[in-house]
C-alpha cells in the first residue's frame, strides 16, 4: 500500500517527476521551480557529462539562469561515472536545498538514479578504500582475460547465493557482486537481505529516505508521444546534432575507434546517437555528401527514431515497474498529469494541476486530486534459472523472462522445428519396426511351411 501524505511537514517536499524522454518533464520542472522558489536536481546519466548539448537534450542556458540546475554537464565524457557516484554527489545538494528552505526538484530519465535518492538501495564502499584499485571493477570487467563463466565461477565460490540469481552472461552485474563482495568482506546476496529487512524496507531494497516525497508522473498517448519523438529528431538535426556528434567523434572517439577500442555501452558514447551514426561518422568528411554519405545518413536517422520510441518504452515500463507496482510498503504516492495536448492544454493539463499537488504537500494537506491506483504486483520469481534445451541450453533468469522466452517467436519456431524433428525420427522408427515385424512374420511362415512338407513326406 503507498505511503500517506504526511499532515505536518518538518521540511519541504522532494519533488520528484518521472516520465518517458519527449514528455515534458524538462519544462515542467522549470515551471515549478520559478514558481515555488525550487532548484533542480538533474538525473540523467548523459547529461551528466560534458558536451554533446543537442543528443542528451540538455535544457539550454537560458533555462539555467531561470532555474539553478545541479548535477549537469560537470564530467568529463572520458570519465566513468556510476550511478554510486551520482548519489554521492547528489544527496549532499539536496540536503543542502532542503536545508536553506528551497524546494528541491529531481527531474531525468534514468530512473535508477532517482531510485538512488530516493530508497536506501545502493552499497557504499569504504571511504578509505580507492574504486580504481578494485580487481572487479563493472566498467573494466570486459576488458580482463577472464571469460563470463569464469567470473560466474569466481561469484559461486563467494556468493552462491546471488550466483543463483545473476546470468551467467550477465557479466557487469556478476563483476559487480563480486566488487561487492571484495569491498565489504560480505556477499552481496547478504548485504541486500539485511537492507530489505530494516524497518521500512523491501524486495527492492531499504527503507525510503525521504518520507515527505511528491511524485509527479508526466504522461503521454503513446502515439502522440511517438510523432513527438520522431519530430525532435528532426528538431536536433536543424540545432546541429550532425556537426556536433561529428565534432565530439573527432575530439574524443577517433583515437578509440582507430584502435579498435570503440564501446557504446559505456560513459557518455551509450548516447542515443552514437552507435545510429558510426558509419556516417567514419566517412571522411567529403565523402559524407556522396550518395553512399547519404545513404548511411538516412539510415542513421532511421534508427534514431527507432531506439529514440524503443526507449521511452522502456522508462514508462521501468515507472510502472519500480513506483506503480513496486513491492512493499515504502512507495510515495504517485500522482499522474497528462501532457497529450501539450503545448496547447500545457496549461490546464499539467502546470496548474501540478502545482496545486506540490502546494498541496508544501502545506501538509492532503492533495486535491487521487494519486494513481497502487498495481498489486504479480508474485513472481525473479531469480530461478531456466534452462531451454529446445534453445541449446540456453539460461534464462526469472520467471518472467522465462515466459517471455517459451512465447517468443524464436523459441516457438525451433519447437515447431524439434517437434517435426521428432515426429519424422518415431515416423522412421515406426517403419523400421514395421519392416522387421514383416520380416519375422514372412520368416515364421516359410519355417512353417517347410516343417509342414517334412511331415508330409514321412508320412508317405
Amino acid at each position: 500500500m503507498a505511503a500517506s501524505v504526511r499532515k505536518v511537514a518538518t521540511r519541504l517536499p522532494v519533488v520528484v517527476i518521472l516520465g518517458a524522454t519527449g514528455a515534458g518533464k524538462s519544462k515542467l520542472a522549470i515551471d515549478i521551480g520559478t514558481r515555488m522558489n525550487g532548484e533542480i536536481i538533474s538525473a540523467d546519466s548523459m547529461q551528466v557529462y560534458k558536451g554533446l548539448d543537442i543528443i542528451t537534450n540538455k535544457v539550454t542556458e537560458e533555462e539555467q539562469r531561470a532555474c539553478v540546475h545541479h548535477v549537469l554537464d560537470v564530467v568529463s565524457p572520458l570519465r566513468r561515472f556510476t550511478v554510486v557516484d551520482f548519489r554521492n554527489r547528489a544527496l549532499p545538494i539536496l540536503e543542502d536545498i532542503l536545508d536553506r528552505q528551497r524546494l528541491p526538484i529531481i527531474v531525468g530519465g534514468t530512473n535508477y538514479y532517482i531510485e538512488s535518492l530516493l530508497w536506501k538501495v545502493l552499497i557504499s564502499p569504504p571511504e578509505d578504500q580507492e574504486e580504481s584499485g578494485l580487481l572487479f571493477d563493472r566498467e573494466d570487467a570486459a576488458d580482463e582475460m577472464m571469460t563470463d563463466a569464469d567470473l560466474h565461477s569466481q561469484l559461486a565460490a563467494v556468493d552462491p547465493a546471488m550466483a543463483d540469481r545473476l546470468h551467467p552472461n550477465d557479466r557487469r552485474k556478476v563483476a559487480r557482486s563480486l566488487q561487492v563482495f571484495q569491498q565489504t568482506g560480505v556477499p552481496h546476496s547478504t548485504l541486500l537481505q539485511e537492507q530489505s529487512m530494516q524497518e521500512g524496507g523491501g524486495p527492492l531494497g531499504g527503507p525510503l529516505r525521504y518520507t515527505n516525497t511528491c511524485i509527479l508522473y508526466l504522461s503521454c498517448r503513446q502515439e502522440v508521444l511517438d510523432e513527438r519523438l520522431d519530430k525532435r529528431v528532426y528538431t536536433m538535426l536543424e540545432q546541429g546534432l550532425l556537426d556536433e556528434l561529428a565534432h565530439f567523434h573527432s575530439e574524443y572517439n577517433k583515437e578509440i575507434v582507430d584502435a579498435n577500442r570503440q564501446d557504446y555501452t559505456r560513459g557518455i558514447f551509450q548516447s542515443i546517437g552514437f552507435k545510429e551514426f558510426h558509419k556516417y561518422l567514419l566517412l571522411e568528411e567529403g565523402q559524407r555528401s556522396s550518395d553512399i554519405g547519404q545513404q548511411l545518413l538516412q539510415e542513421g536517422v532511421a534508427a534514431l527514431k527507432t531506439v529514440t520510441r524503443r526507449y521511452a518504452r522502456r522508462q514508462i515500463k521501468w515507472i510502472r515497474n519500480r513506483f506503480l507496482k513496486r513491492p512493499g510498503g515504502n512507495v510515495p504516492q504517485v500522482f499522474q498529469v497528462d501532457s497529450t495536448h501539450y503545448p496547447d492544454r500545457w496549461e490546464e493539463d499539467v502546470l496548474q494541476p501540478a502545482l496545486s499537488i506540490v502546494q498541496a504537500y508544501v502545506q501538509g494537506k492532503d492533495p486535491p486530486v487521487s494519486p494513481v491506483p497502487y498495481e498489486e504486483p504479480r508474485r513472481v520469481d525473479r531469480y530461478t534459472a531456466y534452462t531451454c534445451e529446445v534453445c541449446g541450453g540456453r539460461i534464462i533468469t526469472g520467471q518472467l523472462s522465462w515466459e517471455a522466452h517459451v512465447a517468443s517467436r524464436s523459441h516457438q519456431r525451433k519447437a515447431r522445428r524439434q517437434r517435426l524433428r521428432e515426429a519424422m525420427k518415431q515416423h522412421q522408427l515406426d517403419n523400421t519396426q514395421q519392416s522387421s515385424e514383416a520380416s519375422a512374420s514372412s520368416g515364421e511362415d516359410d519355417f512353417a511351411q517347410s516343417l509342414s512338407a517334412m511331415l508330409e513326406d514321412k508320412k508317405d
